[in-house]
């Protein structure tokens, strides 16, 4: 018995000494680094999240890929399990940076700070800053004041985003550059290492980014902002301009936070039409001499439209491609499509994403009749296609070539493999904006030509592509659009030459580019921003859907084919047979809808998150920033 107490008493003394311990003892003793650290390795998506978010949600928003792996937000429709999912992790992304912020504070005010303590408070100011836009972004109104230990007040967008161009403003400033870091807080950071000249520069370009978030709808505090940035980062670049100083977290193989945000083998993540409308076409670069000899008798020439199959394929879009199959490939097309992208059959490649048995290897698939049999085999072996979202009717099950893994190209294996580093923000993008800025009149160190050339440039080295004489092109893509900044002509229709898919009677027919009112009226197809925002597209491809979406909100650029509608949508009532070769907002989802379970537990937030929104919690209700 007294060996017993002896060692229970000894036991609860180590029980006490645990209790007091690391992060679970008081304010003094916390690491404000291990905060920030668990923030951002959360923030990159553990499977659950980035499936239903990233893959689902964000890339058939931003129209990175076709929706055709189980969800239906191109079509209005959402998940509340999924949002729900998406809500509950960003709150406890920003829980983590608002407690390093906290901690780091008191520490402060308690005089157990060390040196490098403010800058660490800094550093959670702007990475915070990122994750409430990205937050906005999706839903719209958040609170900018939370996790205070009460349900938090909800904020209108205009509130949120002056908050965070504010928070931004004053982190960069009261960043101490001179500060020696102990040896081991690098490892606490997985984008910079606590490298705070990097964290400047990415405060700088979010500032960039967030300032012409604000183009549309409050031009003035748009050009202040961005202007502000340039007047303190322009004259020194003080901004991400190399990818060395680019926001990006290295990915890891297995199930945890750092597993790719693309890595499950199930999803198909196929090429979207609208991009496939971009590339074809654009740069003037040719197929022939980017890909092998096996590749060459399959290259059709720049006039072909493909096969033509309306009983089998949507014809009700403004799709330019609608109701043909390409049986081949495009004689000129971005190079950076074959970067990203796979050529169906195309075994030989070692990025093919070949994941799922048969899946992803058959080609061959059938055309079908109404009754189920088949009346076509058609093999997708080197052709280059991609599904229009929306509502096939009919036309669906008779089709089999279109919702297969094998027949459509995919995003290739390099990013799902969880070995590449998940970007947030690129050198191009900076480039970008500082063009976009300057083509709007405002004031940068570097004139709109010279910025957009190097945003161009940074993205095809980031491809590993070679830029050849890409720059200078004038031809254009399936929307009308060229590469080459001097070259503002713009296009006429174009007489075109297609084949029954079954007869293979050959055809001309004349092909006008499609209308895209929702950018100056539609009578716009070839100008200096059209170029900015098709070019930054194309950049921000893979990683970054939520700024294509984002773009596409904001400028209604650049051109989205309107969702197939064979059969009325009942998500997107705006949408008619009458009315589905014009563009407007209402047939393309502007945000996320609140999850049920906020205004099960905060259902006086949730009624200031819908007053301040300024309309009913649905999937198109538009942004305060976005196109109305």
């Amino acid at each position: 018995m007294l060996v017993t107490a002896t060692l229970l008493l000894a036991s609860c003394k180590k029980f006490e000494e645990i209790n007091v311990n690391p992060v679970a003892a008081n304010d003094e003793q916390v690491q404000v680094e291990y905060f920030i650290n668990s923030s951002i390795i959360g923030a990159q998506m553990n499977p659950d999240v980035a499936e239903r978010s990233f893959v689902l949600y964000w890339k058939p928003a931003g129209r990175q890929a076709a929706d055709v792996d189980g969800g239906t937000i191109s079509i209005g429709e959402h998940n509340d399990q999924w949002t729900g999912v998406y809500y509950d992790q960003v709150s406890n992304w920003l829980n983590a940076a608002n407690t390093a912020i906290q901690i780091g504070n008191k520490q402060i005010e308690a005089g157990t700070a060390k040196q490098h303590t403010p800058n660490l408070i800094q550093v959670a100011r702007i990475w915070r800053a990122y994750l409430m836009s990205e937050m906005s972004d999706n839903f719209g109104p958040i609170p900018v004041d939370a996790f205070n230990g009460v349900n938090p007040e909800f904020n209108d967008v205009k509130t949120v985003y002056y908050h965070l161009l504010a928070e931004l403003t004053d982190a960069t400033q009261k960043l101490d550059l001179s500060i020696t870091n102990p040896g081991n807080l690098a490892k606490q950071d997985p984008a910079y290492g606590y490298n705070y000249a990097k964290w400047r520069k990415y405060a700088n370009s979010l500032r960039m980014r967030l300032a012409i978030r604000l183009s549309e709808v409050d031009p003035a505090k748009a050009q202040s902002e961005f202007e502000a940035v340039m007047s303190t980062a322009g004259a020194t670049n003080d901004f991400i301009i190399n990818l060395d100083d680019a926001f990006q977290v290295q990915e890891k193989d297995g199930w945890s936070d750092l597993s790719g945000v693309m890595s499950r083998s199930w999803d198909t993540q196929p090429l979207s039409a609208t991009l496939n409308n971009l590339f074809v076409g654009l740069g003037g670069i040719k197929t022939a001499d980017l890909l092998g000899a096996e590749f060459q008798s399959y290259i059709k020439p720049a006039n072909w439209l493909g096969q033509s199959y309306p009983d089998h394929f949507t014809t009700k879009t403004n799709d330019p491609a609608a109701g043909f199959w390409f049986n081949g490939l495009p004689e000129i097309i971005d190079p950076r499509a074959y970067a990203l992208f796979s050529i169906p059959g195309d075994l030989s490649n070692p990025n093919y994403p070949a994941q799922n048995s048969g899946y992803d290897t058959i080609t061959k698939r059938f055309l079908k009749n109404a009754k189920g049999d088949n009346v076509k085999e058609v093999d997708a072996k080197y052709t280059w296609n991609a599904k229009t979202d929306g509502a096939w009717g009919a036309k669906d099950p008779m089709n089999q070539l279109v919702n297969y893994g094998g027949t459509m190209p995919r995003i290739n294996m390099q990013f799902r493999n969880s070995t590449q580093k998940r970007l947030f923000f690129g050198p191009w993008e900076t480039y970008f904006l500082l063009a976009e800025a300057s083509v709007r009149g405002w004031n940068t160190p570097v004139d709109g030509q010279t910025a957009y050339e190097t945003a161009i440039r940074k993205s095809f080295e980031y491809n590993k592509v070679n830029l050849g004489a890409y720059l200078t092109s004038e031809s254009y893509n399936r929307v009308g659009t060229s590469v080459a900044w001097n070259h503002t002509v713009e296009p006429t229709s174009r007489v075109m030459e297609y084949e029954d898919g079954f007869t293979g009677a050959k055809q001309t027919t004349t092909v006008a580019y499609p209308k895209n009112d929702l950018y100056k009226n539609g009578a716009v197809k070839n100008d200096h921003l059209t170029k900015i925002i098709t070019q930054k597209f194309i950049a921000q491809t893979p990683w970054l859907p939520l700024e294509t979406w984002n773009d596409h909100r904001r400028t209604g650029l650049p051109f989205f084919e309107n969702p197939a509608i064979e059969i009325p949508i009942q998500t997107l009532p705006a949408l008619t047979e009458a009315n589905y070769k014009t563009s407007n907002v209402q047939f393309f989802p502007q945000r996320l809808k609140y999850p049920s379970s906020l205004k099960n537990t905060n259902a006086a937030g949730y009624g200031q998150a819908l007053s301040d929104l300024g309309g009913k919690d649905e999937v198109l209700t538009p942004l305060w920033w976005a196109k109305k």
